[in-house]
C-alpha cells in the first residue's frame, strides 16, 4: 500500500504559479517563492492570531485585504502580495502603531534590532503623522527577573501565546478592550506577585521591548571599578555556543578562548568556567542518584539545575518537591566555592570577592537572589547575574571586537572542566552527562561508552532506557514546561515509572534560554535550526576534549581531596545541596 499523499493545491502568487500541501497559508505559500510578507504577531512555533494585520494581501474576489499568516490557500486563488494599496494599508498600521509608542529609539534596549523599527524602515515611514492621546501605563519593575513596560506593548500577543503554548504557565493575558487594551498578569497582578517563573522567554519573543531583563551592567561595572574588591566572573557552556552571534559569527561558532579575552579586558580577576561547576553537580548528582536507585530517597530523581523550571515545580507541582534532586546548580556550587575554596587558597575575605555569573538565563537572577543561596552573614553567593545579551553589550561598549580577539585560558583551580560540563548547555546533556557518571559509580569501571545519542536532540520530548550496569534505566527528557507536563502529570498519575527525568525550563535547553542573543535579522526567533546549531557548538567542544567524564577531572578530584573530603559528604550537603519549597505567587519575599 502506497503511503499517504497530501493533496495539493495550486494557485498563482504575484502571477507565479504554485502548488503548496493542502491547509498551507497564504505567507508559508508566498515564502516558498521567495517572496517575504510583512508580519509583527506571527510567530512560527505559537497558534496564529492574524490580530496585526501587517500581513495584508489581496486575494482576486475578496472586496477586503486578507491576513497572510492566518488564511490558507485554495484551489485556483491569485494572490497580489504587494501593490500601492497594499503599502498604504501596511504603512497606515504601523504609523497607528508608532502614534500610541514612545519615540525614544535611541535610547531603547531594542533599538537596532526591533521588529517594530524594521517595519517602520522598510514601509517607508519617515513621519508620525497621526497625533493623539497615548496611553501610558506604568512600568512594571517589581520582578527581580524581567522587566514589563506596557507603554512600548503592540499587543501582537506573542508573549500571551509562549507562557501559554511553550511554557504552560499562562501568566500573560490582555485586559482591557481598544485603546486600554494592557497586556499584564491576572488581575493586574505585579510581576513579582504573579506565578511567572521568571524564564524570559516572553522577553525573545517580543518584537519590541515590552519585556526585558532586569539588567545587571551598571552593578558589575561599578564592582569592577573598585579597586577593593576581587571581581571574578564564571560563564555557562552555552554562552560560548552563543556569544559569537553578537559580533557577527556564524550561529553555533565556538568561541570560548574569545569570550576568555574579552572578559580579562573588561578587568576581571579571574575567569571561572560554570563547567567546572557542572562538572562537580555531576558527580553529586550521580551519588545521589544511586542512592536513590538503592531505596534511599523517591524515584524519579528529576534534575535542579534549570531554575525556570524549579520556579515552575514551586508553584504548579509541589508534590513532586522531593522529587527533585537536592544538588544546586553549577552556577550556584561554583559560587559558593569561589567564597569558600578558593578565598581560602588565595588567603581572601569572602566579603571582598565579588563574584558575577553570566548566565543564558534570565530566572539565574532569582536564582542568585534565593534566600537558600546566601552565605550565612545574608549574603549571596552570586552578587550579580548578566545575560549574554548584557555581556555582548558590554563587551561592545568597550570597544572590543571579540572574533578579532586571541583565544584565553580559565584560570585554576576552578577553570578546568571536562566535556561533559560543556554539553550541560543543551537539552539531554545533562541527563548524557549524569549517566557518564552514575556508569563508573555503578560498575566501578571505566566507562567505554561516552556518547548517549539517544537523549540528544531539540525536539521537546524524549523516552529511552539506558544500560547502568546489570540495570534497564528508563530515562525522560523535556524541555519547554508545556513538554514537562506531560512528564509531570504520568508521574504524578502513576502512569509511568520513570528512575531519573531532566527538565529545562526553556526550547532546547539553555541554548534557547530567556537571556541568549537576540536572532539576527532573517533568523526566526527560538529557531529549531538556530538551536541544532548552538547545540552542536557543544558537542563539537565535548568531543574535542580528551577528558570527557567529570569524575576523571583532576581539579574536581583534589577539590574532594583537600576540601570536600567525598562525594556526599556532610561539607558537601552544607555547601553543594539545597531544598525548596511549595511556592505561593508572591516572588522571593
Amino acid at each position: 500500500m502506497s503511503a499517504k499523499t497530501t493533496k495539493k493545491v495550486r494557485l498563482k502568487i504575484d502571477g507565479t504559479e504554485i502548488a503548496v500541501p493542502e491547509g498551507t497559508t497564504i505567507m508559508a505559500a508566498a515564502e516558498q517563492l521567495g517572496v517575504w510578507i510583512p508580519r509583527l504577531c506571527y510567530h512560527p512555533d505559537l497558534s496564529l492570531a492574524g490580530s496585526c494585520r501587517v500581513c495584508i494581501v489581496e486575494v482576486a474576489g475578496m472586496d477586503h485585504f486578507l491576513a497572510a499568516c492566518s488564511m490558507p490557500v485554495w484551489e485556483g486563488m491569485e494572490v497580489r502580495t504587494n501593490s500601492p494599496e497594499i503599502r498604504q494599508a501596511r504603512r497606515d498600521i504601523v504609523e497607528l502603531l508608532l502614534d500610541n509608542h514612545p519615540q525614544d529609539c535611541q535610547i531603547c534596549e531594542r533599538d537596532g534590532n526591533c521588529e517594530l523599527q524594521n517595519l517602520a524602515y522598510s514601509l517607508g515611514v519617515r513621519e508620525r503623522l497621526f497625533a493623539g492621546e497615548r496611553k501610558q501605563p506604568a512600568i512594571d519593575d517589581s520582578s527581580v527577573s524581567v522587566v514589563r513596560n506596557p507603554e512600548k506593548c503592540v499587543l501582537c500577543g506573542r508573549c500571551v501565546r509562549v507562557c501559554a503554548e511553550i511554557q504552560g504557565v499562562h501568566n500573560l493575558s490582555q485586559h482591557g478592550r481598544g485603546f486600554r487594551t494592557v497586556v499584564a498578569p491576572a488581575h493586574f497582578a505585579k510581576m513579582d506577585e504573579s506565578v511567572c517563573i521568571q524564564c524570559g522567554q516572553c522577553i525573545i519573543v517580543c518584537p519590541t521591548a515590552a519585556f526585558l531583563e532586569k539588567s545587571s551592567t551598571d552593578l558589575v561595572w561599578q564592582a569592577l571599578s573598585d579597586r577593593s574588591k576581587h571581581v571574578v566572573v564564571q560563564t555557562a557552556p552555552s554562552i560560548r555556543a552563543a556569544i559569537g552571534e553578537g559580533f557577527g559569527m556564524p550561529p553555533g561558532t565556538p568561541a570560548t578562548g574569545k569570550m576568555i579575552t574579552a572578559l580579562r579586558l573588561l578587568g576581571f580577576d579571574a575567569v571561572f568556567d560554570t563547567d567546572f561547576g557542572a562538572d562537580l553537580t555531576i558527580v553529586e548528582e550521580a551519588h545521589e542518584f544511586l542512592l536513590r536507585l538503592d531505596g534511599h530517597g523517591p524515584l524519579p530523581m528529576i534534575t535542579s539545575c534549570s531554575p525556570g523550571w524549579i520556579n515552575f515545580l514551586e508553584k504548579f507541582y509541589p508534590a513532586l518537591i522531593p522529587h527533585a534532586s537536592t544538588c544546586k546548580s553549577p552556577m550556584s556550587m561554583l559560587s559558593t566555592l569561589a567564597k569558600t575554596y578558593y578565598a581560602q587558597q588565595k588567603g581572601l575575605d569572602p566579603k571582598d570577592i565579588y563574584m558575577v555569573a553570566v548566565m543564558p538565563c534570565v530566572a539565574k537572577k532569582f536564582e542568585a537572589r534565593r534566600p537558600e543561596h546566601r552565605m550565612p552573614d545574608g549574603t549571596p553567593y552570586t552578587d550579580a547575574v548578566l545575560t549574554t545579551r548584557e555581556l555582548i553589550w558590554m563587551i561592545k561598549s568597550y570597544g572590543i571586537n571579540l572574533a578579532l580577539l586571541p583565544d584565553g585560558q580559565f584560570d585554576a583551580p576552578l577553570g578546568l572542566a571536562s566535556g561533559a560540563g560543556d554539553i550541560f548547555g543543551t537539552t539531554g546533556g545533562v541527563m548524557e552527562a549524569t549517566l557518564r557518571a552514575a556508569t563508573r559509580l555503578a560498575t566501578g569501571k571505566g566507562v567505554e561508552r561516552i556518547d548517549f545519542t539517544e537523549v540528544r536532540g531539540v525536539e521537546g520530548l524524549r523516552e529511552t532506557y539506558v544500560a547502568l550496569g546489570e540495570k534497564s534505566i528508563h530515562v525522560a527528557i523535556a524541555n519547554g514546561l508545556t513538554n514537562a507536563k506531560t512528564l509531570l502529570d504520568k508521574i504524578v498519575k502513576g502512569e509511568e515509572k520513570y528512575h531519573i527525568v531532566e527538565v529545562m525550563a526553556c526550547p532546547g535547553g539553555c541554548i534557547g534560554g530567556g537571556g541568549q542573543p537576540y536572532p539576527p535579522p532573517g533568523v526566526k526567533v527560538l529557531d529549531p535550526d538556530l538551536l541544532r546549531q548552538r547545540a552542536k557548538a557543544l558537542y563539537a567542544i565535548d568531543a574535542s576534549k580528551t577528558l570527557r567524564k567529570s569524575y576523571e577531572n583532576p581539579a574536581i578530584e583534589e577539590l574532594y581531596v583537600s576540601f570536600l573530603g567525598m562525594p556526599g559528604s556532610p561539607l558537601a550537603h552544607e555547601l553543594l545541596h539545597t531544598s525548596y519549597r511549595p511556592r505561593l505567587p508572591r516572588g522571593i519575599r
